[in-house]
């Protein structure tokens, strides 16, 4: 061994040191300090397919933009369409912190190099999808997001802050639609209902695979990316559920549904994983159509991206000048 490669590995033994003592104290990583390679690339898939999800997540309650049933609900909706926009691009720039490229993650998007949340693979088939969505589907997202503020990377945890206090307010906004909705006629509370019960599987499904199947949990565990588990996450989320769907006057469609005095939780059963498995391979009943309004948004939008970028370098030009 030459003295220049035992002076390397004694300073790469010092910056492992640090960078794990730094976790130990539950301290923030920052974009200058030192990471593990492993540690920046699996931030990098995290935080991409995060942002993934809040950018195509517009698609489905934005199907319904143009038949809300009032201008509030329009106004609502419109809002929270646009905060899903935001959420995105906070995320976008967290990756970038990480050295990705917003522009290289958009087309492992679109070309399915990268996956985004399988909650969006599912049609909205009836305007009840709205609410199901604020309330189940941004529940799940509140169980899995609000302990990412606590994450062991600065930029990603200061953006899920903000995130997570408006997902908090979605949440609020679906259930009392469908509060609204379950107080109406016949017909809207069968709507309802038939909406969570399409919802409801997917919902646990958000969590990702039961932990003995989950190729990522440990490490991100370890590194202090991830609080919880995924299934310490979707028990959370279903003890949270049962009651708010006992006031709404639904049900689940799940006949292993039952609290256990024993263990202090709701005993529950599982998905079915070969579905799940089927739409990350981009098998779902939407996978294609998503990333298709996708891709065409994009390729749509070149001409602004040019316009920015011509606009940004005349600036340059004229500030040299």
């Amino acid at each position: 061994m030459t003295q220049t490669t035992a002076r390397d590995e004694h300073v790469e033994h010092e910056l492992e040191a640090g960078f794990d003592a730094v976790l130990a104290r539950h301290d923030r990583i920052e974009p200058r300090d030192w990471m593990p390679e492993g540690y920046r690339k699996t931030l990098v898939r995290q935080v991409a397919q995060h942002a993934h999800s809040e950018i195509i997540g517009m698609q489905p309650e934005g199907n319904w933009l143009t038949r809300a049933p009032s201008l509030r609900r329009k106004a609502i909706l419109l809002a929270k369409v646009q905060d899903e926009a935001g959420h995105g691009l906070y995320l976008y720039s967290a990756a970038e912190t990480l050295g990705a490229s917003r522009a290289d993650l958009t087309e492992k998007l679109i070309s399915g190099a990268q996956k985004y949340s399988s909650i969006f693979n599912y049609p909205t088939l009836s305007y009840a999808d709205v609410g199901t969505i604020g309330w189940l589907v941004d529940g799940a997202a509140i169980c899995n997001q609000v302990p990412l503020c606590r994450t062991s990377y600065g930029p990603y945890g200061r953006a899920m802050i903000r995130i997570c206090k408006e997902e908090s307010f979605h949440q609020r906004q679906g259930y009392e639609l469908l509060m609204t909705m379950m107080r109406g006629t016949p017909e809207q509370r069968e709507m309802v209902q038939e909406s969570v019960n399409r919802f409801w599987w997917p919902a646990l499904m958000m969590f990702g695979p039961p932990d003995d199947e989950s190729p990522n949990t440990a490490q991100s565990m370890a590194w202090g990316i991830k609080r919880d588990t995924n299934d310490e996450l979707r028990q959370k989320f279903v003890d949270m559920s049962v009651p708010q769907a006992q006031r709404l006057g639904v049900t689940f469609p799940d006949p292993e549904l039952r609290w256990n005095a024993e263990r202090g939780h709701h005993d529950f059963g599982q998905p079915d994983w070969e579905e799940f498995a089927a739409v990350v391979r981009g098998e779902g009943p939407c996978n294609a159509q998503r990333l298709a309004h996708r891709r065409r948004a994009h390729e749509e939008g070149a001409w602004v991206r040019e316009a920015a970028s011509a606009f940004a370098r005349r600036q340059a030009s004229e500030v040299r000048a």
